[in-house]
């Protein structure tokens, strides 16, 4: 399950945007509610319309969608990395997320103060950047040392030596982690450590609901900055959010399209998270149930297959595949199938955004 964690200075809106999200997200879909695992936890689905189109043609009884986790990590500081403000504590919460969504206050309000006395997007990602590099630093730098030792006993040790020795050059100077060219070997060597520079982030500009549909002279900053690092940015309202969180589900579009936006923070987030992180959508459907099913772009059937059931994988024989598009245009998997438009692909396909796939294996 994909898990992404809120980070970001004190009252920049994100816990106010994590609580509006995740209420929505329970309004959204009555069967799959917000479940708290711990206090600053929550899971959420994934809003996706396709769903439902698909369990009416097959009759489906359950619908399932995929699901991600939200972690609101508590408001970090400057000398976080050094344990202020309990920054240790809230550090080893980010280590453990796929990706950062790094909330940054893009609006006026004198009733809010400010952590640093004034509105400055650009100050506060750097505030929160240095801390992130200052850990990541410190802990990679006390690696490679243990590695270079353990280079002498084992070989294997070496690729780890390799990753680093790139890494660490790069943090020293300032920089990310995620910025580092690294083979797919020395990638996974360097996993465990969790670093937080080495992580995808979503930049969610927190604007005021008259900015919603427009944004304002801080979100085009921070859309310049991000493209430079290859981020993303999502224009976002904590406010709208939270309004939105109190409407009945039927009048939430219509509100949105009032201030001239399209889709609430909740869609943006995960389509913008889903992009960074090289996802994609299957589905399984059938008169038990319809289902949602994320994997990575580029995935075979077999692997697509193994994110069900490791059985799947082990013992695939082939799946039979439909595009989404075609199996609503003709209205049911036999009409489509009439049509030629139901495949039986083999061990090599590649799955494509959307397909609907039912597989057959032996074990």
């Amino acid at each position: 399950m994909l898990r992404a964690g809120n980070v970001g200075l004190p009252n920049v809106g994100k816990s106010t945007l994590f609580n509006a999200v995740v209420a929505n997200a329970q309004a959204q879909a009555a069967n799959f509610p917000f479940c708290t695992i711990e206090p600053n936890v929550g899971m959420v689905t994934v809003p996706d319309e396709r769903l439902d189109v698909l369990a009416k043609i097959s009759g489906s009884e359950a619908i399932l969608p995929a699901r991600v986790e939200f972690v609101d990590i508590a408001g970090l500081v400057k000398g976080a990395s050094t344990g202020e403000g309990l920054g240790n504590q809230f550090l080893a919460n980010i280590r453990e997320v796929d990706a950062i969504v790094h909330v940054v206050r893009c609006f006026e309000n004198d009733d809010i103060i400010h952590v640093a006395g004034s509105v400055d997007p650009m100050r506060d990602i750097e505030i929160i950047n240095i801390e992130l590099t200052l850990a990541d630093m410190a802990q990679a730098e006390k690696r490679l040392e243990r590695v270079r030792k353990d280079v002498k006993f084992k070989k294997e040790a070496q690729v780890e030596v390799d990753a680093l020795e790139k890494i660490v050059p790069v943090l020293q100077a300032g920089g990310a982690a995620r910025s580092v060219k690294l083979t797919e070997d020395e990638a996974l060597s360097i996993k465990a450590l969790g670093l937080m520079t080495a992580k995808p982030v979503i930049y969610a500009a927190n604007v005021s609901e008259n900015d919603l549909s427009t944004g304002n002279k801080w979100v085009q900053q921070i859309r310049d900055f991000a493209k430079k690092e290859g981020s993303e940015v999502v224009v976002i309202s904590a406010q709208v959010e939270a309004e939105l969180a109190e409407l009945p589900e039927e009048d939430r579009q219509e509100f949105l399209e009032s201030l001239g936006a399209k889709e609430g923070g909740l869609k943006s987030l995960i389509r913008a998270t889903y992009d960074l992180l090289g996802l994609q959508t299957y589905f399984t459907t059938g008169p038990k149930e319809t289902r949602a099913w994320t994997i990575h772009k580029g995935m075979t059937a077999p692997q697509a297959a193994g994110v069900i059931h490791s059985d799947f994988e082990k013992g695939f024989i082939r799946a039979q595949t439909v595009a989404y598009k075609d199996l609503v245009e003709y209205g049911s998997e036999k009409a489509a199938k009439e049509k030629g438009l139901v495949r039986s692909e083999g061990k090599e396909y590649v799955v494509q955004e959307g397909d609907v796939m039912l597989f057959l294996f032996n074990v």
